[in-house]
């Protein structure tokens, strides 16, 4: 088989949890494939799709907990596709957002393997929609910046001090993915450049019926976090695009948590 492009790899995303959520052209290759390699967060709804011969291999990929090695992904993919296996690598939300799909991407090409990517809907961008509120309101924001509490090994990780203080002057929203086990070192940060009434929703299994929320403020989010026992995965908005939450109540002498039922 020639190395140049001569099979075929998917990166599709799976979206927030919701299998309604799904693209046509993400319900199409996975009923095509003949390998699926699917991660933790995907719901298994999803896999509802795929072909009743195809073989499901689980490969989890999950912050925090015990997961496949990349490189292992990595392999497992290309003996495939050079048998002729019609692969679809099928990720929690979109590819490309906190997914590792640019790396794969980069991977697979070396190989001389082609790579089709199915976007899927973010959970940054469904945990706030299904409260009814806007990323980017015009009235409470110039542009959205998405960032990631989890840094790699051996990497210092986000300037917390520095990005606050960019939102605030420039008006953004910040979407903080995997930020749950590290909140009290990203609130110390945030709070050195944002006030503590800056708004904040923490929204745990977005779109899925096990859905939590919280709506509370940045110096009260620590405590109310804690206190509702939100876990991962768990998506953090920060800026007053929440205050377009439905069930959000602007309590300024007394901020406090707000369940959404």
């Amino acid at each position: 088989m020639s190395p140049h492009f001569a099979s075929r790899c998917t990166l599709v995303g799976a979206g927030p949890g919701d299998p309604e959520l799904l693209t046509l052209k993400a319900v199409k290759a996975i009923a095509n494939a003949t390998l699926l390699l699917v991660d933790d967060l995907v719901n298994d709804a999803v896999l509802a799709h795929a072909s009743p011969t195809a073989r499901i291999v689980h490969v989890g990929k999950r912050g925090g907990c015990q997961s496949t090695p990349q490189a292992f992904i990595d392999k497992l993919m290309i003996n495939a596709l050079h048998e002729g296996e019609r692969v679809v690598r099928l990720k929690g939300g979109d590819p490309f957002i906190f997914g590792r799909g640019g790396e794969e991407v980069e991977h697979l090409r070396a190989a001389g393997i082609d790579v089709e990517v199915v976007n899927g809907i973010t959970a940054g961008l469904a945990g706030l929609s299904s409260l009814g509120a806007s990323l980017t309101h015009r009235e409470h924001a110039h542009g959205v910046v998405f960032v990631t509490g989890h840094a790699k090994p051996g990497d210092s990780g986000t300037d917390w001090p520095q990005l606050a203080a960019t939102a605030r002057q420039a008006k953004l929203t910040l979407v903080i993915y995997m930020g749950v086990s590290s909140l009290e070192h990203i609130c110390q940060g945030l709070l050195s450049g944002l006030p503590a009434q800056t708004p904040v929703a923490v929204v745990q299994n977005a779109s899925l019926p096990t859905q939590r929320e919280v709506l509370t403020t940045l110096g009260e989010l620590v405590h109310n976090v804690q206190s509702e026992r939100l876990q991962s995965p768990s998506i953090i908005v920060v800026g007053d695009v929440v205050q377009g939450a439905r069930a959000w109540q602007r309590v300024d002498s007394n901020p406090s948590v707000q369940r959404v039922a």
